[in-house]
């Protein structure tokens, strides 16, 4: 059993890969990790997206398989590379995955990335189940030799999580060269009309793209991704990735022509499998991509009018879809279609079966979280907090509500310089940009470089937890170890910061509320840039970090609720009986099971109504 991301790193691994680039991003994020186990590949954490995607490329070129994978908005940082390196191809396989995130489970957008494969021109496959997400990315290495381009391999979060049973293979080293070179050795390999991109060079290699494109749509037309399964012919359904699983399940009895080659489409295979149904519906997540293509090519086919153009699909979206369509068109959704609708004996109108209600659950900062202690004081000053995607953007949330902006990663920094730009100078006294250190590793350093080279008055407030959090705890270059745990040389924030020219730059506890605060003031005040580096290890790196539990003590907490302003999942209300009123009053209770000890509602209780116990703490310091 194997997840989608697992059974792309099986299927890269089988290819032959030898270098593995990534930087953490749900849903792409266990590829790498995946990779990272067998000593045969080279995996790495890179600082971002687009160094991951040039790293690969150079290797690529200089003939090892490689493979650059991250979620879908990280091809936006990545896009530069991408583009060119389409004109340049490379002399070994060179891999991309996209994997995009419809419903936005934990992005700030949910683009369709196969617009990227018709803009740079490449091939893009994308499989429907952790199976083929294995033997597509074993395909994509050899398309990529095929045709010399970099491939573009889609997923969605779906595909990435879901686990499935996956037959793996043994390991095999690939033989160097091309359709267009000769086994070679390995090794870059000068060729300046080819790798090198001066306009010159690059006017020479345009032609070879478009005859790429037309020799890959040939492709297209009869490959072992694309297929038509005939059955009932009364309707069509174009389709692909999760979708194609969605269709299968509700409605099993229709024709389809799913499309594992989402990019270029084989227009003949379209025409003859419309050709043969009665009416034609093209069920796809997110955007009218292959509508919009099929409408210009002058084949009637309906899409979007049924199926929402927003979010992830289902088989209950599908289902509904469907019954729409085949409404309007006065079809029966019998036992030719199958599925849904046929089994309630309600016919195409049928609405599917409600799923039983789950209670919410909102995410929030961990208990212990060390980036409670800077929320809360930022939210205390009451300052406008341009913010960067991390743990801390849950920050957003009450109580705390402390954040104002979340663009993408980098943004906090030059925001918060365009609101001094915008707002004028006085305005920076009241505006701090927030951003973990996986992030300012990312982008954030080159807007420090912004701030001070341009003059502004910016306070960076960096929340240094020592690892990328959010996607479930990764290296990167401040924690000195690699992704496959080889020891490091770990940056120096303080000194960086220093370094592009900040003079100010102070490091606090966030545990330490007196402090954090009296740090943040200090460098608001300060006249020209300024850097507070909140630092402590997240609570999760090491149960070592944790304390034992607080407790409150019950005749001393009058239910002012001010502990409750942190927003910490540990902090309970409960109702204490008042028989002399013969009503009840709220107090504050320390749920044992979820703290850990902080300490931070004890420094806000005026009361001294939170205590700690007489034993002393299990451990302090740092995490791995």
């Amino acid at each position: 059993m194997m997840s989608g991301n697992e059974a792309i790193a099986r299927g890269a691994y089988e290819a032959g890969v030898k270098v593995a680039t990534a930087y953490p991003g749900t849903p792409s994020t266990e590829i790498l990790e995946a990779l990272a186990r067998h000593s045969e590949v080279h995996a790495e954490w890179s600082p971002n997206e687009k160094v991951a995607l040039e790293v690969a490329l150079g290797a690529a070129q200089a003939g090892a398989r490689s493979m650059a994978s991250m979620k879908h908005v990280g091809v936006n940082v990545a896009a530069d590379p991408l583009l060119t390196a389409s004109y340049t191809g490379a002399r070994a396989g060179l891999v991309v995955v996209t994997a995009d995130d419809p419903g936005m489970f934990s992005s700030q957008n949910e683009q369709d990335n196969r617009h990227y494969a018709r803009m740079a021109k490449l091939p893009c496959l994308e499989p429907a189940d952790p199976a083929e997400a294995r033997l597509y990315a074993m395909a994509a290495f050899d398309l990529a030799e095929r045709f010399d381009t970099p491939v573009l391999l889609r997923t969605t979060t779906r595909i990435s999580h879901a686990r499935a049973p996956v037959e793996a293979g043994p390991r095999r080293e690939p033989a160097l060269g091309s359709a267009q070179e000769p086994a070679h050795e390995p090794g870059f390999v000068k060729d300046p009309k080819k790798f090198v991109m001066v306009p010159a060079h690059a006017r020479g290699r345009h032609p070879v793209v478009e005859a790429r494109q037309e020799r890959l749509a040939e492709l297209a037309e009869d490959c072992p991704w694309n297929r038509i399964e005939w059955r009932d012919r009364r309707l069509g359904v174009i389709t692909g990735g999760a979708s194609y699983r969605y269709v299968r399940e509700v409605c099993p009895g229709a024709s389809v022509l799913k499309l594992g080659l989402a990019w270029p489409l084989p227009r003949r295979l379209v025409e003859q499998f419309a050709a043969g149904v009665e009416r034609l519906l093209v069920v796809e997540e997110l955007d009218p991509f292959w509508e919009v293509e099929l409408r210009a090519a002058g084949i009637p086919c309906m899409g979007k009018k049924y199926f929402p153009i927003t979010g992830e699909l289902g088989p209950d979206g599908v289902a509904a879809g469907l019954a729409r369509a085949l409404a309007d068109w006065g079809v029966p959704w019998d036992e030719g279609l199958g599925g849904r609708g046929v089994e309630s004996g309600a016919g195409p109108s049928a609405a599917p079966t409600a799923a039983p209600a789950i209670p919410a659950r909102p995410p929030v900062l961990c208990p212990g979280c060390p980036h409670r202690g800077t929320f809360y004081v930022l939210s205390k000053l009451k300052l406008t907090v341009m913010c960067d995607i991390g743990c801390y953007t849950l920050a957003v949330q009450p109580p705390l509500a402390a954040v104002d902006t979340c663009t993408c990663m980098g943004a906090s920094i030059t925001q918060a310089m365009g609101v001094e730009l915008g707002a004028g100078r006085e305005a920076s006294r009241r505006t701090v940009a927030a951003l973990g250190d996986s992030t300012f590793i990312h982008s954030g350093i080159t807007g420090l470089i912004e701030v001070v080279y341009n003059g502004g008055a910016v306070t960076v407030v960096i929340c240094d937890n020592g690892t990328t959090a959010m996607t479930g705890h990764q290296q990167h270059p401040g924690t000195g170890r690699t992704a496959q745990g080889a020891i490091a040389p770990a940056l120096d924030l303080e000194a960086l910061c220093r370094a592009v020219g900040v003079r100010d730059v102070r490091v606090t506890d966030p545990y330490d509320l007196a402090a954090t605060e009296a740090g943040v003031r200090a460098a608001l005040a300060h006249d020209g840039p300024s850097v507070v580096i909140a630092r402590r290890p997240c609570i999760l790196l090491d149960r070592r970090l944790v304390r034992p539990a607080l407790a409150v003590t019950a005749d001393l907490c009058n239910g002012c609720g001010t502990c409750g302003r942190l927003g910490c999942p540990a902090i309970e209300r409960e109702a204490e009986p008042m028989a002399e009123a013969k009503a009840e009053r709220w107090r504050a209770r320390i749920n044992t099971g979820l703290c850990v000890g902080c300490g931070i509602c004890r420094q806000v209780c005026r009361r001294g109504a939170i205590t700690a116990p007489t034993a002393p703490p299990t451990a302090s310091g740092g995490g791995d």
